[in-house]
């Protein structure tokens, strides 16, 4: 059978399918910017569904991220965050929680102050803004409330009784259980899978019948993150209503229903908002042109060609193939933009494998200038029209200093913001 080829024309095609790349549409769209988005499964499985800002500067844990970023303006005035204030990153977080409330997942609005967010392992991180559906366990842990934390026969990735002995010293009303989940006993489960079959009535009734027996005066019911694919709020919803306490979920170690909940929900409300998104297909090559950029992806049954009038770049490092290695350098996977680096591979790399500094490799990536265009090592920008967010700039360890959604939110805003002005 012969190919055939399938002809797109965009103002902005977006790379990449992480926060970075579906927050850089969501703000093109409030731009009434045209858009096109490309990428592949990525690395948003492996999110917990938090959205931090600033959690650690200068090696201590932050309760005031707006205060932290001051500081990182000043000892970090290369940070790609530092380009970006304060104000303009509040505008970021809201508009763009705001958005994921509309496509059907509630979020917290961004604060004065970082939250404790529940971890699966029994500790807690600093976030600005997490689910709804977890929320509650913010409050029942600040509060000490009584608390039953819940996991089940078989499940992979969580478990509650390592949570209540990781707790047991700061969270005296929290204590654990275990039970079967209905129609998955004797064998072993899931989170995905519990998710979506939580979606329906009949084991949302089930489920909520098995744990009234074991409440024993608890506020709280704590659950890994389990309810629902779609509608998680609903689900958690009807479920407290039916068991008569409050509940919340817990994210579970990676790959996990968070981030799988994040990214179908973009699959299925972008289209319905006039994105042109094809979700399962990296770009092979972009030609760049007087008046924009051509890109060309392969599909399995048909090619593409993508004419956008300006590109936006969010692959991401490693583990989403935005960045690659060999023994001898680093470099930029699609365009090959150059990556100021050290000589010696040797450098990439402290001595001690836990220092405290972090590894200098992590803090490699795609420079880019004050509106966010990639730039050659003498600092002219590779093309007017290509602009660049994300954990693939350079001059930030995203994971060291807990701001991934941070720096891929800021630097969208930004991006799209300087993408918007180059279109006029």
């Amino acid at each position: 059978m012969k190919r055939g080829t399938r002809r797109i024309e965009t103002q902005l095609a977006v790379i990449g399918t992480g926060i970075a790349g579906f927050a850089a549409s969501i703000f093109a769209l409030q731009r009434g910017l045209d858009v096109a988005q490309f990428g592949h499964s990525g690395a948003m499985a492996y999110t917990t569904g938090y959205l931090d800002l600033l959690g650690v500067h200068d090696q201590r844990v932050r309760d005031d991220p707006w205060a932290a970023l001051d500081e990182l303006r000043l000892d970090e005035p290369k940070h790609p965050m530092s380009g970006v204030s304060n104000e303009t990153i509040r505008t970021a977080f809201n508009g763009f929680t705001e958005a994921l409330g509309d496509m059907g997942i509630g979020y917290s609005k961004a604060g004065d102050c970082n939250l404790s967010a529940l971890l699966p392992n029994g500790i807690a991180k600093p976030t600005l803004s997490v689910p709804d559906t977890m929320l509650p366990g913010v409050v029942a842990l600040e509060t000490g409330a009584k608390t039953l934390v819940l996991d089940f026969d078989g499940l992979q990735g969580f478990s509650a009784k390592a949570f209540e002995v990781n707790f047991s010293e700061r969270w005296s009303g929290l204590r654990s259980a275990r039970m079967a989940f209905p129609g998955m006993e004797n064998r072993q489960i899931f989170p995905e899978v519990l998710a979506r079959s939580l979606e329906t009535r009949a084991t949302q009734e089930a489920l909520a019948d098995l744990i009234r027996p074991l409440l024993n005066g608890a506020e709280y019911v704590g659950l890994p993150a389990i309810l629902g694919m779609h509608a998680p709020d609903a689900v958690r919803s009807k479920m407290e209503q039916a068991i008569g306490a409050t509940l919340f979920e817990i994210p579970t170690i990676p790959p996990a229903v968070p981030g799988i909940r994040l990214r179908e929900c973009f699959e299925r409300a972008f289209p319905e908002k006039g994105v042109r998104l094809e979700p399962q297909l990296k770009v092979a090559d972009v030609e760049f042109g007087t008046a924009g950029a051509t890109l060309h992806l392969h599909g399995p049954m048909e090619d593409i060609v993508v004419e956008a009038s300006a590109v936006l770049l969010a692959t991401g490092r490693f583990l989403s193939g935005g960045l690659r290695s060999d023994q001898h350098s680093l470099s930029e996977s699609l365009l090959d933009i150059p990556i100021r680096q050290p000589a010696s591979r040797e450098e990439w790399f402290r001595h001690e494998y836990l220092d405290p500094r972090g590894h200098p490799v992590n803090r490699l990536g795609v420079e880019v200038d004050s509106a966010f265009r990639p730039v050659i090592p003498d600092g002219d920008p590779v093309n007017e029209r290509l602009f660049a967010a994300g954990a693939i700039l350079s001059h930030q360890d995203w994971a060291r200093q807990r701001c991934g959604a941070g720096l891929a939110i800021a630097t969208a805003y930004g991006a799209t913001e300087a993408a918007a002005a180059a279109l006029g």
